[in-house]
């Protein structure tokens, strides 16, 4: 039995969402984060060495990190029509869009996610000036990177409706989650509709809605 060490709104969801895509049986073994630092538990050391999800154990198998997990899931179920057929040019999106959605997107995301909690933690006496310099920061750094990584999504999906071409496939479960973080911490607008319309539709899938309910509320929903 496949089981997903899972931590609430996180990476893992994807997880669980590929799994119900798959239509694989599974277990989910659930972590909280704590309520005021927002880390994962020390439990999760216990299961991998970092503290972190997504882990998923396969019998004897234990793998870690989502692209990993989404790798072995896939080579182990194969003929799911979530992997483009290899050295084609869907093929060649999808790898690119697997590694990247952990590379180059989540940086500024979790860049963003830091710098607004900088503050918060600061000493009382000295909260004004820190927050005063994680504004510049996020301002003159943080927040272009987010608007030239959003514009290019949003130009990408303009180019096809998934992100991998005319076919919905895992690089998009791996995508799911920078969008909908960015989303969360910077919103889209008016000039964004493509990926409004690519949240409406991985939201709309009945996999990925099974998965909600097997992970549990998540803030990004």
């Amino acid at each position: 039995m496949i089981t997903v060490h899972h931590l609430n709104d996180s990476r893992s969801q994807r997880v669980l969402w590929l799994l119900e895509e798959l239509g694989l049986p599974y277990e989910v073994t659930r972590y909280q984060r704590d309520a005021k630092t927002m880390l994962a538990p020390p439990e999760l050391k216990a299961i991998h060495p970092l503290g972190k999800s997504p882990v998923l154990d396969d019998g004897a198998m234990r793998v870690a990190e989502t692209g990993a997990i989404i790798e072995y899931l896939l080579e182990a179920h194969p003929g799911s029509g979530l992997r483009p057929a290899p050295n084609t040019p869907a093929g060649r999106r999808y790898t690119y869009w697997l590694h990247y959605a952990e590379g180059s997107a989540m940086t500024p995301l979790l860049l963003k996610l830091i710098f607004s909690q900088i503050p918060k933690r600061a000493p009382l006496l000295a909260r004004p000036v820190i927050s005063g310099m994680a504004r510049k920061v996020d301002a003159s750094l943080i927040a272009p990177q987010l608007k030239a990584h959003t514009d290019y999504w949003e130009a990408e999906l303009g180019r096809s409706e998934w992100f991998a071409g005319d076919a919905f496939s895992a690089a998009d479960i791996m995508m799911s989650f920078p969008v909908e973080a960015a989303g969360s911490r910077i919103g889209y607008g008016a000039d964004k509709p493509k990926l409004k319309a690519f949240l409406q539709r991985i939201h709309a899938r009945p996999a990925w809605q099974r998965a909600l309910e097997r992970g549990g509320p998540y803030s990004y929903a």
